[in-house]
């Protein structure tokens, strides 16, 4: 039997590994986000797949959202996706998404035909770069007829089972300015009736207001299908549907509810992936490595004391 001396020794022992383990503990807690840079920030540099990376590691990004062309252009252009795995690793960056616009929604059966096999081919390629996801938009139902969406639904399955086979998961993503899928409402829709265990959901601060949904409406999705969300501000002017992708700013500098945008997004279980997307002209004519290392100080003086 042990004896009193002996079990109190072991509690002892006991206590100081766990004040110890408790500083990483509390480190891992107070981190709950991960910032990215989304390519569309440095678009219009054109800089090529390599110097995109490159530069968001020299501005202390860990991780990107690529966009599908330019890997592509990369690949054309005599390299491979070993060759860009590796830029990506000698960087210590993740590459978390990807950027497609494959019409997979369409009610044209031949366009979802064509664009089923565009994503397995695009996916195969993410795969091989370490990269799991893949956005989803309604492209090419941003005009004309609203969708169906039970359909629509049906076809987001279509393309989750297609994930399941690359490891590269469809997120389905929000675009404000779009005649289908530019409200939470039916983004939602589609993805909780896919029925998919994989569904997961892609919002963006500005294609939330250009919507007309809102940001603290955020808080109505679950937290198992936020993963990754699209970070920037909008200014006041103009109007909330006249705004364009141009017109976006960076987090902080413009009039949305940031703050407690990034309240409802913390999750204590897994850190949410904010990315920073903007098109914005003024920052295409500054230097690219001054714009990112910008955004990225942006966002953590956003997301302070959340």
């Amino acid at each position: 039997m042990i004896n009193r001396r002996q079990a109190l020794a072991g509690l002892t022992a006991t206590a100081a590994l766990g004040s110890l383990a408790t500083p990483s503990s509390a480190s891992a807690k107070a981190e709950p986000f991960k910032y990215a840079l989304n390519m569309s920030t440095l678009r219009g540099h054109k800089l090529g797949f390599q110097k995109e990376i490159e530069t968001a590691s020299k501005a202390g990004f860990r991780h990107v959202e690529i966009w599908i062309n330019t890997l592509q252009d990369f690949i054309k252009n005599g390299k491979t996706t070993a060759d860009a795995r590796k830029i990506l690793n000698d960087n210590g960056i993740v590459a978390e998404d990807a950027i497609g616009f494959a019409p997979w929604i369409v009610d044209d059966a031949g366009t979802r035909a064509k664009a089923s096999e565009q994503l397995k081919q695009e996916m195969g390629m993410l795969a091989e770069i370490g990269c799991k996801r893949i956005a989803a938009p309604p492209m090419g139902a941003t005009t004309g007829e609203a969708l169906d969406l039970k359909k629509a639904a049906e076809r987001y399955r279509t393309i989750l089972d297609l994930g399941d086979t690359t490891g590269v998961i469809p997120h389905l993503e929000l675009w404000g300015f779009s005649k289908n899928l530019s409200r939470l409402s039916e983004l939602m829709y589609v993805a909780i009736e896919s029925g998919h265990p994989s569904a997961k959901v892609l919002m963006d601060v500005y294609h939330l207001y250009r919507g007309g949904t809102g940001l603290q409406q955020a808080a109505w999705v679950g937290k198992p299908y936020i993963e990754v969300f699209h970070v920037n501000d909008y200014p006041a002017s103009p109007p909330q549907n006249e705004l364009k992708d141009s017109d976006r700013v960076y987090p902080g500098d413009g009039v949305g509810p940031m703050k407690e945008l990034f309240t409802i997004l913390k999750n204590p279980e897994k850190p949410v992936i904010l990315s920073l997307e903007v098109f914005n002209p003024t920052y295409y004519a500054q230097d690219a490595l001054l714009v990112a290392r910008t955004g990225l100080a942006k966002m953590k003086e956003a997301t302070k004391g959340v």
